[in-house]
């Protein structure tokens, strides 16, 4: 991917680090005028390894930015009562700013009541109805990360999406909806087609994207001839794929095969180094704007 050309190659590492680089910067100036660090309580269940590297991922960012954490490591066999009695609990104690559930759970527990029971001004994942509710409604209190992260992508990269097709592939809770929305707000005014498993001639739809956003959870699944020239391509997608030649016998690829997408693109991120690296860097912001929340209603 480094042959791609600087000026068509999305850098998500440099735009989340200019996001920690700012978020830093606030959180400085919130504690010197008083105000106790921000605080994020991180749930995780089980053993999954991509959801414990990414938990340390948020660790690591939090701790660079100056904000607080902990992480509560359950047992993979961890009854749902005993998950919401822990959430309740987070929910009550007043040093929590945020609190973060680490999906996916286990197939034993019910992921919708884990995130109703969430309290919503702690939501920093923005998951819970009322939060979505918000956000449907044009007033968000916390944008989900990943889609949050991709419009601060574009804003950032001087793409306007206003009067663009937008096409998303992928319909769940945590992208494309929340994507679709903020994409429809009057502010940016894109036109959105959200496509699924079940959509006919999907190739037909994405070809008529200015802007394009993989999210559909498969390896390569966007490839050159699904795409037109000159689109925007955003690629949400991280998958493990065997490769025997990498050092931890496997790499990470996106939802786009990247190197017949990237000749007909002008702009388009890379997996890795894109998408992630800012809903992560995303979800640092939402944890100050839970503080900030938390003591302006105390």
């Amino acid at each position: 991917m480094s042959s791609a050309p600087d000026d068509k190659l999305i850098d998500g590492r440099e735009l989340a680090q200019a996001v920690r680089d700012e978020v830093r910067a606030d959180i400085e100036d919130w504690t010197d005028s008083g105000h106790r660090a921000p605080f994020l309580s991180a749930v995780l269940v089980g053993n999954n390894p991509a959801s414990e590297a990414y938990v340390r991922g948020k660790e690591r960012d939090a701790a660079e930015v100056g904000i607080e954490t902990e992480t509560h490591h359950l047992d993979a066999d961890t009854s749902q009562a005993d998950l919401l009695e822990l959430v309740y609990d987070l929910n009550a104690d007043p040093s929590v700013d945020g609190i973060l559930v680490q999906l996916p759970l286990p197939d034993h527990v019910d992921e919708r009541s884990v995130i109703d029971a969430v309290d919503p001004s702690k939501d920093v994942d923005g998951f819970h109805p009322e939060n979505l509710g918000r956000l449907m409604r044009g007033n968000p209190r916390y944008i989900p990360a990943t889609p949050y992260g991709i419009m601060e992508m574009l804003s950032r990269c001087d793409i306007d999406p206003e009067g663009m097709n937008a096409v998303i592939v992928g319909r769940s809770n945590i992208v494309g909806k929340p994507l679709a929305n903020l994409l429809l707000q009057r502010s940016v005014s894109a036109t959105v087609t959200v496509c699924h498993s079940r959509t006919r001639d999907l190739a037909a739809h994405t070809r008529r994207a200015d802007l394009l956003v993989a999210a559909a959870g498969q390896a390569a699944f966007i490839d050159g001839d699904m795409v037109t020239e000159g689109a925007v391509v955003i690629d949400v997608g991280i998958n493990r794929v065997d490769d025997e030649s990498a050092e931890r016998g496997y790499r990470l690829v996106g939802d786009v095969d990247f190197e017949s997408v990237r000749p007909k693109a002008s702009r388009i991120t890379p997996v890795p180094g894109g998408v992630g690296l800012m809903t992560r860097a995303m979800l640092l912001k939402n944890t100050l704007t839970a503080a900030r929340l938390r003591a302006s209603s105390s």
